[in-house]
């Protein structure tokens, strides 16, 4: 899939993860079933709800993937996932790398100032245990990210993923295309603050 490609698919994605974030279960329950009707990959979708609860917390990820289960008829997998973490820090750590580039020491350091657990936690369950999980690739994580952060006014983590989903692959016109697909599903004036953010990260 091209970097530059926000089809149905991606912009039914990226709708889904800001209806989590901030809409009540009947917009979230639409969602659902526009990724159904936009032939959004079911893990991609499970991928993005699973993910959900590092931006939108976990009761919204819970009722989302209900929401999910009850829309799709989708059983949910079988048997328990494996826990490793030490691989989780280390691929979290190359994870948060990606998304941080130059700024990623700085993070490190601003983070563990306010809380050492909270250094721990951002590195070994957000960028390992969840967004370095397969079946999403990070770009796309990315732009459900921006998509979380834009519906829940959190500008300052959204200034910091836009940069992300640029180092992870995203050109300037799809980062654009992701937040004109949240349109009608965000306050109208987070999705300014959101372009205005958009335009300093790329220097316009």
């Amino acid at each position: 899939m091209s970097p530059d490609t926000i089809g149905p698919q991606i912009s039914a994605l990226v709708r889904l993860s800001a209806r989590i974030a901030a809409a009540g279960e009947q917009e979230v329950r639409a969602a659902c079933a526009e990724c159904i009707e936009s032939d959004v990959p079911m893990v991609w979708v499970e991928e993005a709800i699973l993910q959900s609860y590092l931006f939108a917390g976990f009761p919204r990820t819970l009722n989302a993937m209900r929401e999910w289960r009850r829309v799709s008829g989708v059983a949910a997998p079988e048997g328990a996932e494996s826990e490793d973490g030490e691989n989780w820090r280390a691929v979290g750590e190359a994870t948060c790398a990606i998304v941080y580039g130059k700024f990623y020491d700085k993070l490190r350091h601003n983070i563990a100032l306010l809380h050492p657990a909270l250094d721990e936690w951002m590195i070994v369950e957000g960028y390992g245990k969840i967004l370095s999980r397969p079946g999403l690739e990070l770009r796309l994580r990315e732009y459900c990210v921006v998509a979380a952060c834009v519906a829940a006014g959190q500008d300052r983590q959204l200034h910091s993923h836009l940069h992300g989903a640029v180092n992870a692959g995203s050109t300037p016109e799809a980062l654009g295309d992701v937040l004109d697909a949240l349109a009608m599903v965000v306050d109208k004036e987070n999705l300014r603050r959101a372009q205005l953010l958009l335009a300093r990260v790329l220097g316009k």
